[in-house]
């Protein structure tokens, strides 16, 4: 006799709380792109503000011009697992959009600061750090993925648990 009972799958809002502690604990998503017949996938590291996604990118970027061209792009987040229960993360599909100065990319870039302090080294102490500063140092934009469409993924709920979760 089994006398180990299933859990019950995870509520809509606990998919959600799920979803969100795994995306702020990892750094790196990888985006997919595809135009006529080449797909292509890159790392970003990124910061979120909810279900929204940030990060810098140069413009010329094969994954930039395909996104904003097919105005369609595909991105995953997964933790580091050493075995197949511990395999879990998200996939999402959605747009990217650059975004200009304003409020929503300042507290993007803040964001970014606090996630990534490494980036500071990169500037003079005095110099002010904006959507200027970055794209003068790095030759880079500001852009912000959203979801469409958002799966969490968890092994160690069940094999292949995959469920989508409410943006």
């Amino acid at each position: 006799m089994n006398t180990t009972e299933k859990s019950p799958p995870p509520s809509p809002q606990e998919l959600s709380i799920l979803a969100e502690n795994l995306i702020r604990e990892q750094n790196t998503m990888t985006l997919a792109t595809a135009l006529k017949e080449t797909a292509w996938a890159a790392p970003v590291y990124y910061v979120n503000l909810g279900f929204r996604f940030y990060f810098f990118s140069d413009p010329k970027s094969q994954h930039i011009r395909e996104a904003l061209e097919s105005r369609q792009a595909a991105a995953a987040i997964f933790a580091q697992g050493s075995t197949w229960k511990e395999i879990r993360g998200v996939q999402m599909s959605g747009e990217i959009h650059p975004l200009s100065p304003g409020m929503e990319a300042l507290r993007a870039l803040r964001a970014y600061l606090r996630k990534f302090p490494f980036t500071k080294e990169f500037f003079d102490t005095t110099q002010k750090l904006d959507l200027g500063a970055f794209a003068e140092r790095f030759r880079v934009r500001l852009y912000r993925f959203r979801p469409l469409l958002l799966y969490y993924m968890d092994n160690s709920i069940s094999f292949s648990f995959r469920e989508k979760v409410l943006l």
